[in-house]
């Protein structure tokens, strides 16, 4: 069982991902993570989210950013996203991550900053211990 699942949208994200992990791996939190389009394998991405037993997802994702919050109409746990500098320098996927429809909660951290994220799955995973 892991307490995150990270989830790219795509092999390119790889090096925000790679922040993700060391900062869980500094704080001994456990994790998994995938690369899932929300766009090319809409069905895979329902399959693996649903199968999870992670506490706290973080979808990374650029451009139009989708998956964050594609995860979050899946599951009631929550779910930080992280734009992806692009074309636009991320402020597309920012717009995309920050701009969720009312019951669809993504919490949203800086453009590429994985590290933020994962201290913020920290966190929100040590509020449960409380």
């Amino acid at each position: 069982m892991a307490d995150v699942t990270v989830i790219c949208g795509s092999a390119s994200d790889g090096p925000v991902a790679e922040k993700v992990f060391e900062t869980l791996k500094e704080h001994g939190v456990s994790y998994d993570s995938a690369v899932i389009s929300a766009h090319r394998d809409p069905e895979r991405l329902d399959e693996y989210v649903k199968a999870s037993d992670a506490r706290v997802f973080i979808a990374i994702a650029g451009l139009s950013a989708a998956l964050p919050g594609v995860i979050a109409s899946k599951t009631k746990r929550p779910v930080i996203g992280v734009p992806v500098s692009g074309t636009l320098m991320g402020l597309d996927a920012l717009l995309s991550i920050v701009q969720m429809p009312k019951g669809v909660p993504v919490a949203c951290v800086g453009v590429d900053n994985g590290v933020n994220a994962a201290l913020l799955a920290v966190r929100i995973l040590e509020a449960g211990h409380a």
